[in-house]
């Protein structure tokens, strides 16, 4: 299929889309929203795609498409897709369309070309790099999310619309600025974007990038929890530890070659993490110390008032 021909399949398909828009007398708010923005180095990516299987790390077919499928996902957040299976390389490209969305008024269409966008991605704008840019963007353009969090929900597209200026041939996209909801504080994280780029073609390794890097202390989970949330289509048990081990030895050596040395282990089937916090995580688990410190101290207080009483 020529670009071309791709473009207008997918502003047909885009047309056809009911609007998740707001409602007119909103549109005036709305437009002025912005999301935070963040370094070069790294890509600013909600939490909540980091820890699912929304983007997973099983190469995507494009025959395979989800009607209102319930992905897994970390709890308590419940989230269900409509829409072509999602895999790490969709995931690269929604990122970018974040990242230079990050300056630009949510809701207004932005302009940028496919040079841009696979260049941001350290990719050559060569024929098959554009169409698989292509391909990717009119599987985003026909997603649609249904998310239920603790503090928001939301439900809508994860590109809103895209359509080709045929005088000055650049892509015009505009995303729904409800997304800016999956940008408040302690919701999305700074993605290294130097790591994941030296992990392109491993993309379990890549997903639990992601992952890890979303939360300030991993716990320890089990190996099928593991593949599961990060959609793996893996039916053997034996196969899923040894496609595990070998991602996470990736990500290891990645890692200490960025000055970000991690360690793991598997022992009893739980996978056991340790890594160094980001500066903005350390902060968060000292607030999150001083409010359990704080709460300890408060039941110790109401303990001794009510013996002395």
């Amino acid at each position: 299929m020529s670009t071309l021909a791709a473009l207008t399949r997918l502003e047909e398909s885009l047309s056809n889309r009911p609007s998740t828009r707001p409602v007119a007398q909103h549109d005036a708010r709305q437009l002025e929203i912005q999301l935070t923005s963040w370094p070069d180095e790294v890509r600013g990516v909600p939490n909540i795609t980091l820890r699912s299987a929304l983007f997973g790390s099983s190469r995507s077919s494009s025959q395979t498409y989800l009607q209102r499928a319930e992905i897994y996902t970390q709890r308590p957040t419940r989230m269900r897709y409509t829409g072509p299976r999602l895999d790490q390389g969709d995931l690269d490209v929604w990122i970018t369309l974040l990242h230079i969305a990050r300056r630009k008024t949510m809701g207004k269409s932005f302009k940028t070309s496919a040079y841009e966008l696979l260049k941001q991605q350290g990719k050559t704008d060569a024929g098959n790099n554009r169409k698989t840019l292509y391909k990717r963007l009119f599987r985003l353009a026909a997603a649609t999310l249904e998310i239920s969090a603790t503090r928001h929900s939301y439900t809508g597209g994860l590109v809103d619309s895209i359509y080709r200026d045929e005088i000055t041939h650049e892509l015009v996209i505009s995303l729904n600025p409800e997304l800016s909801k999956l940008f408040g504080p302690n919701e999305f994280t700074h993605i290294d974007w130097s790591i994941r780029r030296s992990l392109n073609s491993k993309p379990l390794a890549q997903w639990l990038h992601g992952f890890l890097s979303s939360h300030a202390e991993p716990i320890p989970m089990s190996v099928d929890t593991i593949m599961l949330m990060a959609g793996s289509l893996d039916a053997s048990p034996s196969s899923r530890e040894q496609n595990l081990r070998r991602a996470l030895d990736a990500l290891q050596l990645a890692s200490d070659l960025h000055g970000q040395p991690f360690s793991y282990e598997i022992c009893g089937g739980l996978v056991h993490i340790k890594r160094t916090p980001s500066s903005s995580q350390s902060r968060h688990l000292g607030r999150k110390g001083s409010r359990s410190k704080r709460k300890i101290d408060t039941v110790l207080s109401t303990r001794n008032y009510r013996t002395v009483g």
